[in-house]
């Protein structure tokens, strides 16, 4: 996640030329393409094969691939972006996306889209890469949450089939409690109270949202009819589940994977690979979980879902801007956005999720995301959500009774409003 501070480049001077053919060598020169792709993103035998067969269909052209830690790395492409002599192709955090572009250090892929797959692009992270009316970066994968559930405590407790809406997910709860509830540790649903990615699936499914857009400027909605909705059902869940997760932390304070690893709860609501996490001392359990969609309201359907994910730019100093544009059109191309999809995550240019049918895990992410949506695209987004987020603020303030559902959503928009604006 980017700061706006950290990333005050737009200086007179500091952009260049966005990639002018002058600048660059001859067809068949010697030339090197930097690559920065981050850790845990593409895997290995992906960029083996891609930079293989780039190099191969364009002589003298040497990929100069480093794979960077997320850890520092807005400091470090603050730096690199504001130089002479940055990488050609980055990859970025969907939220960091907006405020790079907003900076004016990203390359404009506006007339490119068509020879980028665009037409396929996943329409969360084509949102976040856009700015005042352009595309500054194109999708390249994502992943959403899921509700990861044990299925034999399902089996045993007489649930024949995951929930397929929000009544059928309560009764779950109470069907669980009712089988394993004498065991004092055990849980239906863990659920923390700052968890407010799951949140945005209950605002959404409401039809709500965080803010609303008016050109490049945002305006806060979590006082709406529909975002009050969305966290009274937030609650209604944590009181159903009898959750002793936590009101004051999110997902990672205390790691609910290692809590779900205890075997001690049924449920909950986090990303694919948690599942690692969770069995890395009990594999046991691997062959005994898997996931369903967040359900919605309405019987049958899923509810949105945030998506988070990477997003591919072009800083706008690069030497090399035509071959970076061509390097992009391979990476989004079918064959290599597939090779994503058969590593399990959901690729940012390609509608095909066929791959991802093979794991039910990684099968309930892809039906879930093909209703992604993405926070407000704006340069503020980073810092908020790395700082003292009003949405978990507000979580709390509401679960623990400190306000009620008036102020605390009339606060936290107000902390938003400010925010955006600051």
């Amino acid at each position: 996640m980017v700061g706006a501070a950290a990333i005050a480049l737009a200086t007179a001077g500091c952009a260049g030329s966005g990639g002018d053919n002058a600048d660059q060598q001859a067809a068949g020169e010697p030339r090197t393409l930097t690559v920065w792709l981050m850790s845990g993103s593409a895997p290995e035998p992906l960029t083996d094969a891609l930079h293989k067969e780039f190099e191969a269909d364009h002589d003298g052209v040497t990929i100069k691939y480093e794979v960077q830690e997320w850890n520092g790395i807005q400091d470090k492409l603050t730096t690199a972006l504001a130089s002479q002599n940055p990488p050609d192709v980055i990859e970025l955090g969907n939220t960091q996306a907006p405020a790079f572009a907003s900076e004016g250090v990203l390359t404009d892929l506006s007339g490119d889209t068509d020879a980028l797959n665009g037409d396929q692009w996943l329409p969360s992270l084509k949102a976040s890469g856009e700015w005042d009316g352009k595309q500054y970066s194109t999708p390249f994968y994502a992943a959403n949450r899921e509700v990861l559930y044990r299925t034999d405590m399902f089996t045993q407790a007489g649930i024949t089939a995951p929930p397929t809406s929000r009544a059928e997910w309560l009764d779950a709860i109470v069907k669980l409690d009712t089988k394993f509830g004498r065991d004092p540790q055990f849980q239906p649903l863990y659920l923390p109270g700052q968890n407010w990615y799951a949140l945005l699936s209950f605002i959404y499914d409401e039809g709500g949202d965080i803010a609303e857009q008016d050109g490049t400027e945002f305006k806060a909605t979590v006082d709406s009819p529909e975002a009050k909705a969305g966290l009274q059902f937030y609650k209604q869940l944590v009181d159903t589940s009898g959750t002793t997760a936590p009101k004051d932390n999110d997902e990672q304070n205390p790691e609910q994977a290692g809590i779900f690893g205890q075997g001690k709860v049924a449920m909950m609501i986090g990303l694919p690979w948690e599942v690692g996490t969770a069995t890395a001392d009990a594999p046991e359990l691997t062959e005994k979980i898997s996931a369903f969609p967040i359900p919605s309201k309405n019987a049958g359907e899923t509810a949105p879902v945030f998506q988070g994910g990477s997003n591919l730019a072009i800083p706008v100093n690069s030497k090399n801007a035509d071959l970076a544009k061509e390097y992009l059109a391979l990476l989004l191309s079918d064959k290599y956005q597939g090779q994503l999809a058969e590593a399990g995550m959901v690729p940012g240019a390609s509608t095909d999720l066929s791959a991802l049918d093979a794991n039910p895990i990684s099968k309930a992410m892809a039906e879930a995301s093909k209703n992604g949506k993405a926070v407000p695209a704006t340069p503020k987004w980073a810092t908020i959500e790395a700082g003292q987020n009003p949405l978990k603020d507000m979580l709390t303030a509401y679960l623990t009774g400190t306000k009620d559902l008036d102020k605390a959503t009339a606060d936290a928009n107000a902390a938003l409003d400010a925010a955006f604006s600051g």
